[in-house]
């Protein structure tokens, strides 16, 4: 198997376990078990009893049983809840919110990968088709992005914005920042291969029968950047999920009890939680995991031509 199928199917199954993430929790979010502060993973076994419809979930106070993606699990102590990855300080099972964190954060990337790209596209086709002035001003004004780290324009960006808001325009605040951060590598890459394209003798055919710009822009132009943009994409994911991460880690993300990656990995930074409940950096592998599947695909499309 090439680095670059295993990484698909890496983050293909990253995908399925975030979308299954209410059928594969083992608990409620924000069900607390003060007793079990982080207490460590729980040992348990599978029992093959009877299926049961999807939605069915059991608890049941005699025998500890849980409706575990779609098998019942029984703890190897009936007295503890089923935490396969332990648990936080408030006794909260780290596997449940690691789920539902997932998707916070992968589908907060997936927002600002979605901006970003758009705008990027859209500017790199307008400089690179535009003439000399326009397309001056269009790169300068990306270079004001890229010349700072992608972190600190994704802090100033969201420090200067207001710091309280509802979830809804919190999660939309900070797409528009991911892509703000991101759109100019992605114009400065669409903007390379329009301007090299734009002389081939294809184009100015279509230009000579009268073609607009917009339709050599559609049926010309952006199909030939598609794989730069898909490119540019994959390398902009680690950059966007640790920037959430960052965000939260600092008090300018999601704030608890909203689980993300971010808000989950504030509390495995101090010392004596790291020493004592090393599980709660899951988040950081769960990171680690995106990122690797993402730059194994990434490597393999920039070394081939697709």
């Amino acid at each position: 198997m090439t680095a670059a199928r295993a990484g698909t199917l890496l983050l293909v199954l990253i995908g399925l376990v975030t979308l299954a993430a209410p059928w594969l929790s083992t608990s409620d979010v924000s069900t607390q078990h003060p007793d079990r502060a982080l207490a460590p993973p729980s040992t348990s076994r599978l029992v093959l009893l009877e299926r049961l419809p999807p939605t069915y979930r059991v608890l049941d106070e005699r025998l500890r049983l849980t409706w575990f993606a779609g098998t019942l699990v029984r703890s190897a102590d009936p007295a503890e809840p089923l935490q396969p990855l332990g648990a936080d300080s408030l006794g909260r099972d780290q596997w449940t919110r690691l789920l539902h964190g997932a998707r916070l954060s992968l589908g907060l990337t997936l927002a600002g990968l979605m901006g970003a790209v758009s705008l990027g596209a859209f500017f790199g086709l307008l400089a690179g088709s535009s003439r000399a002035w326009l397309d001056t001003a269009l790169m300068r004004f990306a270079d004001l992005f890229i010349a700072w780290p992608a972190l600190y324009v994704v802090l100033v960006l969201r420090a200067s914005l207001p710091l309280t808001l509802p979830f809804a325009s919190l999660f939309a605040l900070m797409a528009f920042v991911l892509a703000m951060s991101g759109w100019p590598m992605v114009a400065r890459a669409v903007r390379s291969v329009t301007a090299s394209e734009r002389t081939r003798e294809s184009i100015l055919a279509a230009q000579s029968a009268g073609a607009t710009p917009a339709w050599i822009m559609r049926r010309h132009l952006l199909p030939a950047a598609a794989p730069v943009v898909v490119t540019q994409a994959l390398l902009l994911v680690p950059s966007f999920i640790l920037a959430e991460a960052t965000l939260s880690f600092v008090g300018l993300g999601f704030s608890e009890p909203t689980p993300s990656w971010g808000t989950m990995l504030t509390e495995a930074a101090q010392p004596f939680t790291l020493r004592h409940a090393p599980w709660l950096l899951a988040p950081a592998a769960a990171i680690a995991l995106v990122t690797l599947s993402v730059n194994l695909i990434a490597a393999r499309r920039r070394d081939v031509k697709w």
